[in-house]
């Protein structure tokens, strides 16, 4: 996702527009071989296991935008609504300068969140089933979460900043009169918590070209104004940068990546 420009990820059902063109599975990691750890980058804290049981919890996760987005710009290019304004459906996110995609990356995140989380008992469901497919739209992507009642959802993301900056962070909702009033102040706990969990878990730095220490307060996102449920986006890194880029192309810091992912909404379920 690139910075401020408003694109649209959150939680969803795929569409019977889109249904059809949403089939198949990709191999989690298969974009982009494993590589070794970066050089001179900081160490990171071991990721601990997860502390006690997550059975009854229901968690949406959120892979941003899909792996044929590109090839549909009509689809993804209706507008739908993202709050008290309308929206383009979907985006087709960024890539690294090498061309590992912003789609395959949380896709592959995602799954190896998933498999974390519902090792400890919850019930975890994707917004998408691969990174084969196009969409869903914003509004359909928050709507899975509202229908399933989920208690956290949460938005997998890499930017597309200049590259001469770098490093994460986790986008909450402001308020937005109609909208995001009951959801402002859990998921300012529930970024907080995933926050703290990332670069513990991770190394990665704060970004230091958007937001404050690591957090990023936005109204313009329909995945979040739409949302009934507490939820954030996380941009892991900036893939235009060739440091988080290398770390983001190694399937041993995406698998870290996705640890601390589930540590931090550990810690947010179990309080």
């Amino acid at each position: 996702m690139v910075a401020r420009r408003g694109l649209c990820a959150a939680a969803v059902v795929v569409s019977s527009a889109t249904a059809a063109v949403t089939a198949g599975v990709v191999v989690a990691g298969e974009d982009a071989p494993a590589r070794s750890a970066v050089r001179g980058a900081p160490v990171a804290a071991p990721v601990a296991a997860l502390a006690g049981s997550l059975a009854g919890k229901v968690v949406v996760i959120d892979p941003g935008h899909n792996g044929l987005n590109h090839r549909h710009p009509k689809i993804i290019n209706r507008k739908v609504k993202a709050g008290p304004f309308r929206k383009a459906c979907d985006t087709t996110g960024t890539s690294t300068n090498s061309g590992y995609t912003e789609a395959a990356y949380t896709f592959d995140v995602a799954t190896r969140l998933a498999k974390a989380l519902r090792a400890k008992g919850a019930k975890v469901v994707l917004t998408r089933p691969s990174n084969k497919g196009v969409g869903p739209c914003i509004d359909e992507r928050a709507a899975i979460a509202n229908r399933l009642r989920a208690d956290v959802a949460l938005s997998v993301h890499a930017d597309g900043a200049p590259s001469g900056r770098r490093g994460f962070h986790v986008i909450t909702p402001g308020y937005v009169k109609g909208y995001t009033g009951p959801i402002v102040k859990p998921s300012q706990r529930l970024a907080y918590d995933v926050r703290y969990a990332f670069r513990k878990g991770t190394g990665q730095p704060y970004a230091d070209y958007i937001g404050r220490n690591g957090i990023d307060v936005r109204k313009d996102l329909g995945g979040l104004n739409m949302s009934k449920v507490p939820k954030v986006f996380i941009e892991c890194g900036n893939m235009r940068n060739r440091t988080d880029a290398a770390k983001m192309r190694s399937a041993a810091w995406r698998q870290r990546a996705a640890d601390a992912l589930a540590a931090g909404l550990n810690t947010y379920l179990r309080r």
